[in-house]
């Protein structure tokens, strides 16, 4: 008898087992799916992915990815105005050069802009501005010291003189010479054929920062900015509040879009004061030479206000570094900058009013 109970006992007991047992498999089967599925388009948590987030908030927008700059050298002659795409250029360098006249270098990354210019000839303390930003460098034509240095210093450079009409060509509604144009697709194209490198993994010669630019309590106002370059060429910016940006006028009149008819404008402004001389060579065009190299003083504009600065280049390839006053180096806001390289005793002139200041600055 002991042994039928102990029998019935042990199957009661395994009965139970095997009940237990499923109800814990449905129990579990249950749970995984009520479990939310998680697609790979839902939205990411920002409370537990919050580096994701701000890294994506903080990046870069003017100078970010692979591809490498490419500097034209743009026409700025009367005649040449209105240019083509420079509030596409996210840095165009302003020096003077013969006559008083200044040229600009403008500088494209990741662009595919189908017209570009006018497009002006090459002088050779461009190549020190082109070399630091590890760039492409696009001309029509030289001065006799560009295209020396140009070999010397292995220059990757595209001499539209030497290239076909289809990759340099002029339009009819501009007088020769300021009428030639170029596209990014033409310049890469030569590029490739030429073998030089479409990437660069060259940090930016800019501090940018993605969030907007704290200027420290020392900024003064400046609402208005003018820069005479020679007895010729007296550049002025004006504030824009509402777009946080600066619309440039020359000799007076103010600088638009050869294409679409729209305003020049930058967000930032570099005033960079060192000396221009004229050459003394055989062909006596007044060409100039310009002493870049050393420690200058400058000014960073932004956002309505400027402060002092610090331009310092050691050499013709090693990058200018831009420091405020205590040698920290300067944060520049995310977008486009021009850098006015200007004399030593230019009467530039930094103006701002509000409600209780009105500063007129003469190197402030």
């Amino acid at each position: 008898m002991r042994d039928k109970k102990t029998i019935v006992l042990l199957v009661i007991l395994a009965i139970l087992v095997v009940i237990a047992g499923g109800v814990l498999i449905y129990k579990v089967k249950n749970s995984k799916k009520a479990e939310p599925t998680v697609e790979v388009n839902e939205p990411v948590d920002v409370a537990e992915n919050s580096t994701l987030v701000v890294s994506k908030q903080n990046q870069i927008k003017i100078f970010n990815g692979t591809d490498r700059p490419i500097a034209v050298m743009i026409d700025n002659h009367s005649g040449a105005w209105p240019q083509a795409n420079l509030n596409k250029a996210y840095l165009v360098y302003e020096i003077v050069v013969e006559g008083g006249e200044t040229r600009l270098m403008a500088l494209f990354k990741g662009q595919n802009l189908d017209k570009i210019g006018p497009v002006r000839s090459s002088r050779h303390y461009f190549l020190d501005y082109a070399l630091e930003n590890d760039a492409i460098y696009v001309h029509h034509g030289w001065s006799p010291q560009a295209q020396s240095d140009i070999s010397t210093l292995g220059v990757n450079n595209i001499n539209g003189i030497q290239e076909s009409s289809a990759s340099f060509w002029r339009v009819k509604d501009k007088s020769a010479p300021h009428n030639l144009f170029t596209s990014t697709d033409s310049i890469l194209k030569i590029a490739e054929r030429k073998g030089y490198s479409k990437t660069s993994d060259k940090k930016s010669v800019l501090n940018y920062v993605a969030n907007e630019v704290e200027m420290p309590a020392t900024a003064v106002n400046a609402t208005s900015v003018t820069i005479p370059h020679s007895n010729l060429q007296t550049v002025k910016y004006e504030y824009d509040v509402q777009n946080k940006t600066y619309k440039r006028y020359a000799r007076n009149k103010l600088q638009t879009d050869y294409i679409t008819g729209e305003t020049i404008t930058t967000k930032n402004i570099i005033i960079t004061m060192c000396d221009n001389y004229t050459l003394n060579d055989s062909e006596n065009k007044g060409r100039q030479g310009l002493k870049n190299i050393g420690t200058f003083n400058g000014y960073y504009i932004t956002n309505g206000k400027a402060i002092k600065i610090k331009c310092i280049k050691e050499a013709r390839n090693i990058q200018t570094k831009y420091e405020d006053l205590e040698g920290n180096e300067i944060k520049v806001n995310d977008g486009n900058t021009w850098i006015n390289i200007c004399p030593t005793d230019a009467k530039v002139e930094i103006t701002g009013t509000s409600s209780t200041t009105s500063n007129t600055n003469s190197n402030m």
